[in-house]
């Protein structure tokens, strides 16, 4: 049979027949697909309400734009020419240039970004200078192995030479913001902000500030919240340099990192370990967490890197130490074997009080142990945490990270006035200023859209939310035949009666069929043998796999159980069984409709939609068959370099409708941002196994055997970076695969960056001290000058400060007018089918980015799997193979079981 098209899905496009032959004289011509590129902004919105706003955005002013920055390439070396490395050591070189060499310099003052490039306001004498500078370090001369100098050690100065060399690269004309800032497109306004960038972190870095990225802490214990374990959240600020529709900006926003604790080592470790007895501490653990960490020596004040433990206690551990022991005959230096502990006790007169049976620090080199006594040593501050946080620890992070709009006002506004950026030399060379008080300017609320649920009753949202009180779902899916297993070993009869009464008025569940309570010998067994004994009762009711369209699984714990990944696999992989998982802890009507909208969308029910879809009529959408795609990918946690990244995909089916979704989701190479798998034509070249032929056969099965002509792609995820790749990489592969079904009209496209890892905050200027209402939206003032972006806060923020959606319309063939464009977003935030209130972002995104976290769920039991049976495998980061993603039983394949 002659393959065509969607409704296919298989086969590759028919071809016109080459040419028999090319006449001659004629050369072949090569035409290369037109690139992609971002569209200007073309018009601003006018719908909504007008609301007075303020962002945590700083006005600046060049009054010198004719100045002109020099770049200036840095190779720092030592003398036998090895590069030097350390950004830190190469900062203190930088430094003491400036100071030995000024006048060479022309007494330029410069900004250095700590690796190889050097900025000043004007040219350096020459182009190319070499320069020797000399530090001096205090080194002591060490006879023994204890960390200490021995008695006849002594204190000096070690001086050692660098070779700086200087030569001239670019210039970066101040200029080029200027012209950005009129909507010209310049080569150079990227490098400038840049300069500028790193002009404020060379100014934290003189004040001893950790730096990260672009944002600095401050060594400050008022700046610390302990979040357990030994870990504290470090408060800090980030701050960069913005084009934006109103001027030059500094955006100015809280942040934060994790850092250890600074303190006593001892006192880490039994925090860190749960322990109040050092003797009860876990060595090994203890080890592998201290390595690499810096301490400082309370006794000489001097810093050292750990790089191990002792093998033996402190009393037990003995070096040789040369002096003038013994009889001391003829002056002859006579070594004397001494342990650490004796040391210490006799020659530098300390008393060890909890030392003396514990490991010591190794702070030497791997040849040449050093060891100091635990009780001596304390972690220095502004050391950065970077592994991956205990879900107490990240419920903490959490708690403590809240900060209310007008608290967070004030601490930008303070910051503002505390450290006068605009001070700097450089900075004040270009006649720089910075405006000391937020940005001000306009913003509009949208109305919230209508919205319909069961017996074509009208819901009017209020303040971003709505309920369903005595109200009944669009279209549920009602379960007459459904289990419940629980492995909480709590009383349930309060969870299931009022689930039962709520999911009745709702037309959704009766009572179960079956409760089956976790046997009280398992309890204690690992996760995967929980399951599998679960199942084994579930099984022995039946002689054939279990009937229910649907279980409830109650789990032991609230946050991160265990069991979790294990039972959804068991479920959704092996059985084919749809599965909602709770762990309540106070069961009110909020808990159970929340639990019942869950599970009724799993079942592809229908609880609300827009009353615009009801009756056909959502702007652009309703005139032609439009899908809607959400597309996002999810990397393993920081320490994880064995665990791949998982891109998924939402594409909406059933239009005119845009409230359903279907998910694909794939596994992809480590660390990699662009969606590899949207095309995949297999070895046969007939067959597409790729995201976007699932998700098209899908839309072309639910609308009548329509092919979308209209498809808006919301991408989330990605920086402006990498906008050019979204459009000439993963809409490359979309186009290829319409061209693989053979289908001769490719859609029109509109695709839109969704972030929410910005650092633009809204506050309402007058009137409440709340955040900003749900709808409201910006696209004047803080936005781009050019490009086409706008922010909006759909949500209702209750706690700590919103953070707005950033949307960058990257291209619109459809021709969606601003007004319709931000009313589109502002609606998706409307139809999350698991939530009674308007979410932060589009659903769409919202969707993808939750299938890719159950996704990596499924992997991560399938890994314990695997190992608990002997078949785990370890390799290095730089050759791990990417692990398919286990398939989804036929039954539930696709949907949004996942979510």
């Amino acid at each position: 049979m002659e393959k065509t098209g969607i409704q296919d899905l298989g086969g590759s496009p028919p071809l016109p027949p080459p040419p028999s032959h090319i006449p001659t004289g004629v050369d072949p011509e090569r035409v290369e697909p037109p690139k992609l590129v971002m569209i200007s902004r073309p018009d601003f919105g006018k719908s909504g309400r007008r609301i007075q706003l303020e962002a945590n955005h700083f006005k600046v002013s060049v009054k010198s734009p004719d100045e002109i920055f020099y770049q200036y390439s840095v190779s720092i070396s030592y003398e036998d020419k090895k590069a030097v490395e350390s950004k830190g050591i190469g900062r203190n070189i930088i430094d003491k240039l400036y100071q030995t060499y000024s006048s060479e310099l022309a007494g330029k003052r410069f900004a250095y970004d700590g690796e190889k490039a050097l900025y000043t306001v004007g040219p350096l004498p020459r182009n190319k200078q070499e320069f020797t500078v000399v530090l001096e370090e205090s080194i002591a001369r060490r006879e023994g192995s204890s960390g200490e100098p021995s008695k006849r050690s002594r204190q000096s100065f070690h001086s050692k030479s660098y070779i700086v060399e200087i030569n001239y690269a670019t210039k970066i004309p101040l200029r080029s913001v200027l012209l950005a800032l009129n909507g010209d497109e310049t080569d150079k306004v990227q490098d400038v902000l840049r300069v500028l960038d790193i002009i404020l972190r060379q100014q934290a870095a003189n004040r001893g500030c950790l730096l990260v990225r672009q944002s600095f802490f401050h060594d400050d214990s008022r700046a610390l919240d302990d979040v357990g374990g030994g870990i504290s959240r470090c408060f800090g600020l980030h701050s960069s340099f913005r084009p934006t529709h109103g001027g030059l900006s500094l955006n100015i926003d809280v942040s934060t990192t994790m850092i250890l604790t600074p303190g006593p080592v001892l006192e880490f470790l039994k925090v860190n370990q749960g322990t109040s007895d050092a003797r009860a501490l876990d060595w090994v653990k203890a080890k592998r967490m201290l390595k690499n960490m810096r301490i400082k020596a309370a006794h000489t004040n001097k810093e050292f890197k750990i790089i191990g433990l002792s093998d033996k206690p402190c009393n037990e551990l003995y070096f040789l130490m040369k002096g003038k022991y013994g009889d001391g005959t003829h002056g002859q230096e006579q070594p004397e074997e001494i342990t650490v502990y004796e040391y210490f006790r006799r020659h530098r007169n300390l008393q060890l009080e909890t030392s003396a049976y514990l490991p010591c620090l190794d702070v030497g080199k791997p040849r040449r142990p050093n060891y100091l006594p635990l009780e001596l040593c304390g972690l220095v501050s502004l050391q950065r945490y970077t592994k991956a946080l205990s879900s107490m620890q990240r419920v903490a992070l959490v708690e403590k990270s809240r900060v209310k709009p007008q608290e967070r006002k004030k601490i930008l506004t303070d910051s503002m006035g505390k450290y006068l950026y605009d001070e700097d030399p450089l900075l004040s060379a270009c006649g720089i200023s910075i405006e000391k008080q937020l940005m001000k300017f306009d913003g509009r609320v949208l109305e919230a859209p209508k919205l319909k649920v069961g017996g074509d009753e009208d819901c009017i949202p209020q303040n971003g939310r709505w309920n369903f009180n005595r109200k009944r779902l669009m279209k549920p899916m009602k379960i007459d035949y459904w289990a419940v297993v629980n492995f909480s070993a709590r009383d349930i009869s309060q969870l299931l009666q009022g689930l039962i009464n709520c999911g009745r008025n709702k037309g959704v569940i009766e009572r179960p069929n079956t409760l089956i309570e976790e046997k009280p010998q398992y309890r204690r067994a690992s996760a995967l043998v929980r399951v599998e004994k679960m199942f084994d009762q579930i099984m022995s009711k039946f002689d054939r796999p279990p009937p229910y369209p649907f279980i409830l699984c109650v789990l032991p714990e609230r946050k991160n159980s265990a069991i979790y990944g294990p039972w959804k696999r068991k479920c959704l992989v092996e059985w084919g069984i749809p599965t909602q998982c709770v762990s309540p802890g106070n069961v009110n009507d909020q808990y159970l409709t929340n639990v019942l909208l869950k599970i009724n969308s799993k079942l592809g029910g229908t609880n609300s939609l827009l009353a615009l879809e009801v009756v056909s009529r959502v702007p652009i959408i309703r005139d032609s068959p439009t899908m809607i795609f959400g597309m996002d990918v999810s990397h393993g946690s920081p320490g994880q370099s064995d665990v791949p990244s998982i891109a998924a995909v939402v594409g909406s089916h059933s239009w005119p409708l845009i409230s359903r979704y279907r998910a694909a989701v794939r596994t992809q190479s480590r660390k990699a941002e662009m969606i590899e798998s949207l095309f995949k034509p297999l070895p046969n070249g007939k067959d597409d196994d790729g995201i976007m032929r699932e998700l098209l056969r899908e839309f072309y099965k639910t609308t009548s055997c329509r092919k979308p002509s209209q498809i808006v792609v919301f991408r989330d995820g990605v920086s402006e970076s990498q906008f050019s790749q979204v459009l000439n990489i993963e809409i490359d592969q979309i186009i290829k695969t319409y061209q693989f079904l053979g289908e001769p009209n490719i859609p029109k496209f509109t695709v839109v960056v969704a972030q929410k890892n910005h650092h633009t905050k809204l506050f309402q200027a007058v009137g409440d001290h709340v955040n900003v209402p749900p709808g409201t939206v910006v696209d004047t003032e803080i936005v781009h000058p050019r490009n086409y972006d706008f922010y909006m806060c759909a949500q209702a923020g209750k706690i700590g400060t919103s953070r707005p959606a950033h949307y960058h319309v990257l291209i619109d063939e459809i021709g969606f007018s601003a007004d319709d464009m931000q009313n589109l977003v502002h609606s998706l935030s409307y139809v999350y089918q698991r939530s009674t209130t308007a979410i932060s972002i589009v659903a769409p995104v919202y969707y993808a980015h939750l299938a890719a976290t159950q996704a990596g769920k499924l992997i991560k039991s399938e890994e314990s799997s695997d190992t608990s049976s002997g078949h785990g495998s370890h390799t290095s980061a730089a050759n791990v193979p990417v692990p398919e993603l286990p398939r989804l039983h036929d039954n539930v394949a696709g949907s949004m079981f996942f979510c």
